[in-house]
């Protein structure tokens, strides 16, 4: 869609500005037109968009940096720009911990949440190993099934087996790796999420998948919220449910590091 449509849809005035293109990675379209951000896609699923207006909402009330949002909508969004500033991972580090450290009630969202252009099933519960499994993990084998093979019944056996350790809930990002990160003027700011109440390990395993966080930032962190030996050492079996959305939108390579994951448990 046109940024300047969405743009008068939210009431504002474009100017002189031409639209200026942003990376949007695979999920949609990012523009940039003077003091805004317009995301758009061709053929968004219902309520993608206003899900992640919901999910900057939920995280700024907890204490997280994220962009403002003047206008959301099916067709897109449009968010204030944040002008790039030096990196702070001690910053990134303190709104994280914040996040993470706040205990919430019960596990989910009543609205609808997408990771990436997948939906996640709606709902709560209050037993964390059997909403991950159940409203999670499942519905990304199932979604999958055909890519995984032969994977599929040796990853649903584990996912069911495996003692998910549980902190509490807490508002997660839910899609943490660097690129949703933005280093601002006024310091570190969080965009795309997939936002719902979790266990903070989704996030962490996130984080450690793809790299890209220093070892600056994981000092401060430490520092605010120690990581328990449990959690950490169960960070690759969280790493499963990413990998499974990568797989279902980007194909058979990421196959081979759901394999080690379920070759590593099996060897310990």
């Amino acid at each position: 869609m046109d940024p300047f449509a969405l743009l008068r849809r939210a009431g504002l005035d474009p100017g002189a500005h031409a639209p200026e293109r942003l990376s949007g990675g695979d999920m949609g379209e990012v523009w940039r037109v003077g003091a805004w951000v317009i995301k758009t896609h061709p053929a968004p699923p219902p309520g993608l968009f206003p899900a992640e207006a919901r999910g900057l909402a939920a995280l700024a009330t907890a204490g997280a940096r994220t962009p403002q949002v003047f206008w959301a909508g099916e067709e897109g969004l449009v968010l204030a720009y944040l002008p790039p500033g030096p990196p702070d991972w001690s910053d990134l580090a303190r709104q994280l911990a914040r996040l993470h450290t706040h205990r919430l009630e019960g596990y989910g969202e009543a609205a609808p949440v997408y990771l990436g252009r997948f939906p996640l099933p709606e709902g709560e519960g209050n037993d964390w190993a059997g909403f991950w499994v159940e409203r999670r993990l499942e519905p990304l084998i199932e979604a999958t099934r055909t890519r995984l093979g032969g994977l599929a019944g040796e990853l649903e056996r584990f996912v069911r087996a495996f003692p998910w350790p549980a902190e509490g809930p807490v508002r997660i990002h839910g899609d943490l790796w660097q690129g949703n990160v933005l280093m601002t003027r006024a310091g570190a700011a969080l965009i795309d999420p997939s936002s719902w109440r979790g266990e903070r390990a989704v996030d962490l395993a996130m984080m450690e998948l793809f790299g890209g966080f220093p070892q600056a930032f994981w000092s401060a962190y430490e520092a605010l919220a120690p990581v328990p030996e449990a959690v950490r050492a169960a960070l690759p079996a969280y790493q499963l449910y990413f990998l499974l959305v990568h797989v279902h939108f980007f194909g058979a390579g990421y196959l081979a590091p759901i394999a080690r994951t379920l070759k590593h448990y099996s060897a310990l």
